[in-house]
């Protein structure tokens, strides 16, 4: 909507200039389809402005809703507005073509709440599409055939000694590589490993992304893959990294946490077989990683990747993904605790950049040649 368009509508509904519009105007100007506005836009600015006990709707308010943003006060104002929005269930929505009945399934297994996923489907548009995941999924395809095609084996490649020299693998006699601490998330031990991730990515991450955009879920991700090579270079010191499984389970555990905080709200079907099945799922592969680190290793083979990024990942997805997927309504700069997060963050990086220049040496640990 253009500013001067905004500007005229403002002059009409508060002609005396007092930065408050009064309700009677505004519900007369409204009901008489005099405003350019959607159906379902137009319906929840009326339940807005009836819900007000003060008789006047302020200008940020109705900016917020002309400009498609939402604000704290807006969702609490239709959350107790008076007037009761008509189609309350979304799931009554009739004729819908694959793409509208898509985003209605996407929005009934993100959204805890019937009015944030009726303002999500309304809002919901195909442009632009959920691109992050996709393209970390399909890199971390190509890039694994690539090394099954060149080392002619396809199961736990971190025996063949070509595999570790890579240069997208963590290792920690190569840590000054900083690059690495990021890139590992394109290697993967094996098949099991990569269908594992790529699924979780795509089932997962693709409605995540499409519900909440792709910079949050982006940070989200990444977090976990930072901090779960961060977190293996401090309690694990001889191991490599392979594998995107901090940002799996990032996204993963950000998810389920936000279902069981939101438990009566979620209208996913089966939700509570889904999430045994997912803990299962999570659970075996974490203690198959367990097992690989420790298991004797074939001979001239060094440790075996460490187990410690999945649990990071973990922890990054309760932390910072429950902020980032609890506030769909607002802004994350505006939200204190979403700044005492960023700043644990910041000192946790800090920490484990000091601890990567000195305590190797300071502690004597033995690291395995590089290969």
């Amino acid at each position: 909507m253009s500013p001067s368009y905004v500007c005229c509508l403002l002059n009409t509904l508060d002609p005396e200039q007092t930065g408050f519009i009064a309700v009677e105007n505004f519900t007369s100007l409204a009901e008489h389809h005099e405003l350019q506005l959607d159906p379902s836009k137009l319906e929840m600015l009326l339940a807005l402005v009836q819900s007000n006990e003060h008789g006047h709707v302020c200008y940020q308010e109705l900016i917020e809703l002309l400009n498609s943003k939402r604000s704290s006060s807006f969702r609490r104002a239709i959350a107790n507005g008076r007037r009761t929005l008509q189609r309350e269930i979304l799931l009554d929505e009739t004729g819908l073509g694959v793409y509208k009945r898509f985003v209605r399934y996407v929005a009934y297994e993100i959204l805890p709440c019937e009015t944030d996923r009726r303002w999500y489907f309304h809002q919901s548009r195909l442009c632009p599409p959920p691109v992050f995941m996709a393209i970390i999924t399909i890199v971390q395809i190509i890039v694994f055939m690539c090394y099954g095609v060149m080392l002619n084996k396809w199961v736990l490649q971190t025996y063949q000694p070509d595999f570790m020299k890579s240069p997208l693998v963590y290792h920690p006699g190569h840590r000054a590589q900083i690059w690495r601490f990021f890139s590992y998330m394109f290697m993967h031990v094996g098949l099991e490993q990569l269908g594992f991730n790529a699924l979780l990515q795509l089932m997962i991450g693709v409605p995540l992304e499409m519900v909440h955009g792709i910079l949050r879920i982006s940070l989200l991700y990444m977090a976990g893959v930072v901090a779960g090579s961060l977190t293996v270079s401090i309690t694990d010191m001889r191991a490599p990294v392979v594998g995107g499984s901090g940002g799996v389970y990032a996204l993963c555990s950000a998810h389920l946490a936000n279902v069981v905080m939101n438990w009566a709200g979620m209208k996913c079907p089966y939700k509570l077989l889904r999430m045994i099945l997912a803990l299962v799922c999570m659970s075996s592969e974490v203690g198959r990683a367990v097992w690989l680190r420790f298991s004797p290793p074939l001979p001239s083979s060094g440790p075996q990747p460490s187990f410690m990024a999945h649990l990071s990942g973990a922890v990054v997805g309760i932390s910072m993904g429950l902020l980032i997927l609890r506030s769909y309504e607002e802004s994350l700069h505006k939200q204190c605790s979403w700044w005492v997060l960023i700043f644990s963050f910041i000192t946790f990086l800090l920490f484990a950049i000091f601890w990567n220049i000195f305590a190797y040496e300071l502690l004597g640990v033995q690291i395995p040649p590089p290969p």
